[in-house]
């Protein structure tokens, strides 16, 4: 299991027009305009968010706008805002003012812009504010401050698939907008309002353009994937003159006769979610599934107002591994809730220990304005929140590192130190508790000294084949087309 945790100092989602090493537009070939047409453009948040960035873009090059990459190039710019967690609004307000103080014509939309009061006690001097996804109202205030420019649409072509913000090898595909859940946590119903499905003969008709720009992987979005065309009763759409169900599964068969790889974000854990797992083990689609659990104690559940309960979700875990052994899942967890007790807490990480997720996200609870959790009682003091929620790395002398593997919880050695041909790795265990699991990347020889001397004084090893295999699914995939599992008799055979 790797832990990420959220640090909302570091900006891993803000992509910008306004940086010179983000090269997104490079390749849509802007025409020269002369002064008075040119667009600056910074998307904060969340991929929903760069979606909304990547179609309010494609309608302005459409129409013969130029993207540029400064402030100072740009006769206007644009700040597509997120406003879900405190440390967001933070950014984005930071953003805004930075936008003015640099180019001084600013027009603001995203997730924050439904509160334009807050926007505008700190920043008057914006052009206009809007709320999210309202891709044409931004387009009429652009229209509003900046002409339109002479537009050559025989010269000035846009590509079929629009504007993409993404690197050429994969894309976004939003299949829907707003969620229908009240978790307790959350404000985003009240930005980006309920449930709306995308028609599907459309989203499959998006990612048939992305596929032929040359897209590799998809990867599918929205607030709830899983809920993909309840707002319409999973009605009868048609897509190449057959009928297809806005439904999630339909939608993912589909998507996997495309040839193309796609990957599911954002999936709620609907018994549905049950019917995807042999789509996956037959590999139509990849063995992947993003499903933000956020606890495991029932009663913080209850208090979140989210569904589910450890006992189930761990059966179901076991029994989707079952039936796809490759499954890779990813999830995040909420820590320092309102009212979250140690033995909670405690719960929550037995839980991790037996689920053995591949891949978590830890977030200290962040009281957003307007979220009805901020009422409940017994809220975990800031000190304690972070201590439960961050990880920390400490770097130490390589002369210390003996004694330093007396507070070790894991060791992994992930150098070439031991391997065949290479210094050996010296390193003392003698300080290292015997609970501890000790891992080597280095495969040549299978087991190494340190392994060695791990398994002698009692710790549980963990060789460096396993990664080899992983490492090798993709190029033998591409080779012979066809992906193959790695389980403990393609161990046996790679020992043979």
């Amino acid at each position: 299991m790797t832990v990420e945790t959220f640090n909302p100092n570091k900006v891993v989602n803000k992509t910008t027009t306004l940086e010179t090493p983000v090269k997104v537009l490079s390749d849509n070939k802007p025409s020269q305009q002369s002064s008075g047409s040119r667009i600056g453009f910074v998307s904060l948040g969340c991929p929903k968010n760069l979606v909304d960035s990547e179609r309010i873009l494609t309608q302005l090059r459409t129409e013969g706008y130029d993207v540029v990459p400064t402030y100072n190039d740009a006769d206007l710019v644009i700040v597509n805002t997120c406003g879900f967690i405190d440390a967001a609004v933070e950014e984005s307000l930071d953003t805004i003012g930075e936008a003015l103080k640099e180019n001084g014509k600013v027009i603001v939309t995203g997730c924050l812009g439904v509160k334009e009061d807050e926007i505008r006690e700190l920043h008057p001097n914006v052009l206009a504010i809007t709320g999210p996804h309202a891709y044409e109202t931004v387009v009429e205030q652009v229209h509003e401050h900046l002409p339109k420019p002479q537009h050559n649409p025989f010269a000035d072509l846009i590509p079929d698939h629009g504007v993409k913000l993404t690197p050429r090898h994969y894309a976004y595909l939003k299949i829907s907008e707003g969620c229908n859940h009240r978790c307790t946590f959350c404000i985003i119903p009240s930005m980006r309002g309920d449930l709306v499905s995308r028609p599907v003969g459309n989203v499959l008709d998006e990612a048939k353009r992305l596929k032929e720009a040359g897209v590799k992987e998809l990867l599918v979005i929205s607030q709830d994937t899983s809920a993909y065309g309840v707002d319409v009763k999973h009605r009868t759409g048609f897509w190449n003159g057959m009928p297809v169900k806005t439904h999630m599964q339909q939608l993912c068969e589909q998507l996997g006769e495309m040839g193309i790889w796609v990957r599911l974000h954002y999936v709620y854990p609907y018994p549905h979610v049950d019917d995807l797992i042999p789509v996956m083990n037959d590999g139509k689609i990849l063995p992947y599934l993003d499903i933000p659990f956020q606890h495991a104690n029932k009663r913080i559940l209850r208090l979140m107002k989210r569904p589910g309960s450890a006992e189930r979700v761990l059966e179901r875990v076991k029994k989707w591994r079952e039936q796809c052994p490759s499954l890779v899942i990813r999830s995040t967890f909420i820590v320092g809730f309102p009212g979250e007790t140690e033995e909670e807490f405690e719960e929550l990480l037995d839980f991790l220990r037996e689920a053995q997720l591949d891949r978590v996200g830890a977030f200290a609870y962040s009281p957003v304005e307007g979220a009805r959790a901020n009422d409940l009682p017994d809220p975990v003091p800031e000190n304690i929140k972070q201590e439960l929620g961050d990880i920390s790395i400490k770097v130490v002398k390589w002369e210390d590192r003996h004694q330093a593997l007396a507070g070790a919880n894991l060791l992994v050695n992930v150098t070439t130190l031991g391997m065949s041909g290479q210094p050996k790795l010296d390193l003392s265990l003698k300080k290292l508790p015997q609970n501890v699991v000790v891992y080597d990347i280095v495969y040549n020889p299978l087991e190494t000294e340190l392994l060695r001397n791990a398994r002698d004084q009692g710790n549980e090893i963990v060789d460096g084949l396993g990664m080899l295999l992983h490492q090798a699914v993709p190029a033998f995939e591409r080779w012979f087309g066809y992906r193959p599992v790695v389980d403990r008799a393609t161990r046996a055979a790679a020992l043979r």
